[in-house]
């Protein structure tokens, strides 16, 4: 067999508070360089060389990947304005097609974008904004044909079915003023941070300048109200936000502050009418229904306040902050809101009327779940529309009445091949990290399945800027849990399972809580007869790759096997570099390693850094080339650091997308050619010798 590739060294010596640091692998960061594309090109060849003998089951695992799915199929149409809108995919093409019926859903239908079209001749291929003037003439979206996440703005005349002349390049976010001829959008700066808000009338030359941000650990967006009166800038760092609006039907006004950034203080807006004798939300007219964290009430408390005087001191609270629940969310109609709350990990919905202030929540049934809002485009309505899922139920589609408390089920994603959810169980459990923190952990596995340590497990975890791992269903899991293995998750410190404490308590100079909390998870699954060590598969992508890549210099004796998806390794050198893109902003996140003592305590933990001569378990590494969140080198520096250490790793395979970004192949038969990939390699046991 040939051997692993060898990257060559070339020695760059950096010195940082008395430091002295050498990186050999730098150089893989010169993405033109031929050295570079044949270095990463050897290591797919390797990879495919590895895996040969497992192309037949890849193949095989591939249509029945396939076969689960229904290829012709269509998203669930909503309504927003004079049109309903929806999605729908045709078998064996790509992507999807955004369509829309005019009035009633027996229309004739309207093909407002074809993605199939649009992406040929484009190995990658990925949709971003997609908004309608109020009138439903004029269509404003964005695509990225690279997978950088650089997308371009196009406006198409959607009665004639032509586009506007004019394109502009790195925008992040759009919204329409109500006078169906003014766009706003924000653009990117050299290190992708969205920081200029600009003004623009299709058809006119030129865009107006409105706002830059100077501070380079905010980033902004633009956004319409659901009531569609207002028009909100926000400003956010990951610890901080500010917002502006204007009128929506006055788009040359001038964008008013709501509330000035501060120190620890994040809040959004939205708008809404008063409702009834006001003891809904505090008074009757419009108000901004504000969901704020500021004095110090980190899990966020609900207030609001009349539009034509939003100062703190006329702020009227509707839901109060609470240390055990996490007030993730809130979305405002004309007669109700609904607040998204996190408890205990799990999401729960609170519906409260405007008109008398009284609250109910929707129940759901299982131990473990997750809840988000579908399409709701509509303000003044009765219904809420959400999406429920879980590990053993498909992602289902409700209409839920607010007043009578019914819910209709509207769709449920069709899993082909006789799918029986009775056959399967979902657990919540908790391991005790190492400070006595209860860590929860969530599980589905066959009901057969048993608990003496001889089943197969895969245990993935994230642990990051506050974001809970979702908790949700997948059709391609199935090939693993009918093979006999469990797949489960450990929701860690830096995540927000539990709130803004739970994120604090894993970031920062506390981000060691995440890497031993996962650590927990699993000793606590092998002592518990879940799986044993030698069949312990770990697994994150992205920061939980940073995940993965500290748990293994770490503890490398916990698990058989391990699986890094466009991991963030290199945290230092990442950290250090201002120039990429989000390293500024995420100081806040992991620190900054200019201020020695964060650089001392990123130190001892940082993958890169602390990779060393030892039994490391077997591992896939893979990443993109066009990734813009975490750039390829980083694995690719990992990964050649690793075989130098440890007479050429060759029990490490590398594989490198050529034609992606973050989130890998953008077609979803692409895309499931890389999960076949990936599960031959977790089921097929010579793939790890």
């Amino acid at each position: 067999m040939t051997l692993p590739p060898v990257a060559n060294k070339v020695p760059k010596v950096d010195t940082l508070h008395g430091d002295i640091r050498q990186d050999d692998y730098f150089w893989l960061r010169e993405k033109d360089n031929p050295e570079v594309t044949a270095y990463l090109r050897a290591e797919n060849a390797y990879t495919a060389e590895v895996m040969k003998p497992t192309e037949t089951f890849q193949e095989a695992l591939y249509q029945e990947l396939l076969a689960r799915i229904k290829e012709d199929d269509s998203s669930v149409p909503y309504r927003r304005g004079a049109h309903f809108y929806y999605s729908r995919t045709e078998k064996g093409k790509q992507y999807p097609i955004y369509c829309r019926k005019a009035g009633s859903l027996d229309a004739p239908e309207e093909v407002t974008l074809d993605l199939n079209a649009m992406a040929e001749g484009h190995p990658f291929f990925s949709l971003g904004a997609y908004t309608v003037s109020d009138d439903g003439d004029l269509l404003a979206y964005t695509t990225d044909i690279t997978g950088f996440r650089e997308y371009t703005l196009y406006v198409k005349d959607l009665r004639t079915g032509r586009h506007l002349p004019r394109t502009i390049e790195r925008v992040a976010s759009v919204a329409w003023a109500a006078d169906n001829l003014t766009i706003f959008y924000v653009t990117e700066d050299e290190a992708k941070r969205p920081y200029r808000l600009w003004q623009y009338r299709p058809g006119v030359a030129g865009s107006d300048l409105i706002y830059e941000e100077t501070d380079a650990l905010f980033r902004i967006g633009v956004e319409r109200s659901r009531s569609r009166a207002y028009l909100f800038l926000g400003a956010g760092s990951f610890t901080s936000s500010e917002w502006r609006y204007i009128p929506a039907h006055d788009p040359a006004a001038v964008w008013r502050m709501l509330m000035p950034r501060e120190k620890d203080h994040e809040y959004a807006v939205d708008h809404g009418k008063g409702g009834g004798n006001g003891a809904g939300n505090g008074g009757g007219g419009d108000r901004f229904y504000i969901r704020t964290n500021g004095g110090g009430r980190r899990n966020f408390r609900l207030v609001s306040v009349p539009v034509d005087d939003p100062r703190p001191a006329r702020f009227t609270e509707l839901i109060p902050h609470r240390d055990d629940v996490m007030l993730e969310d809130v979305e405002v109609f004309a007669d109700h809101y609904v607040a998204h709350e996190r408890e205990g990990g799990l999401i729960r919905l609170r519906i409260t009327a405007l008109a008398h202030g009284t609250s109910h929540h929707v129940e759901f049934p299982e131990p473990t779940y997750e809840v988000s809002a579908d399409a709701n485009a509509e303000f003044i309505t009765r219904m809420y529309r959400f999406r429920y899922q879980s590990l053993i139920t498909p992602a289902s589609v409700f209409d839920y009445d607010t007043i009578t408390r019914e819910r209709t089920l509207l769709k449920q994603t069709v899993v082909l091949g006789g799918y029986d959810p009775a056959r399967y169980r979902s657990e919540r459990l908790h391991a005790t990290a190492p400070d006595g923190t209860l860590v929860p952990i969530s599980l589905v596995c066959r009901k057969e399945t048993p608990r003496d340590g001889t089943a197969p497990m895969l245990l993935t975890g994230y642990g990051a800027y506050g974001m809970p791992y979702p908790v949700t269903f997948s059709s391609n899991r199935l090939s693993l849990l009918d093979r006999g293995f469990t797949i489960a998750i450990g929701h860690v410190r830096g995540g927000g399972e539990l709130g803004k404490r739970w994120h604090d308590s894993g970031r920062m100079m506390n981000k060691r809580n995440t890497f031993t909390d996962f650590i927990a998870a699993g000793e606590h699954l092998v002592k518990e007869g879940y799986t044993a060590t030698e069949r312990l598969v770990i697994e994150g992508g992205s920061a939980g790759g940073l995940l993965i890549g500290a748990v293994l210099n770490m503890r490398p004796d916990l698990c058989r096997a391990a699986i890094l998806r466009v991991p963030f390794v290199d945290v230092i050198n990442t950290m250090l570099d201002e120039s990429l893109p989000l390293t500024v902003g995420e100081f806040e996140e992991w620190g900054n390693p200019k201020i020695r003592e964060q650089y001392e305590y990123m130190k001892t933990y940082c993958p890169y850094t602390n990779l060393g001569a030892r039994a490391y378990p077997s591992i896939l590494v893979k990443t993109s080339l066009n990734d813009s969140q975490v750039m390829y080198w980083e694995p690719a520096k990992w990964v050649a650091k690793l075989r130098a250490l440890n007479a050429g790793a060759p029990a490490t395979l590398f594989k490198i997308n050529m034609d992606a970004g973050h989130g890998g192949a953008s077609g979803r038969y692409d895309y499931l050619r890389e999960i076949a990939l990936d599960y031959a390699w977790v089921l097929n046991p010579p793939a790890w010798q």
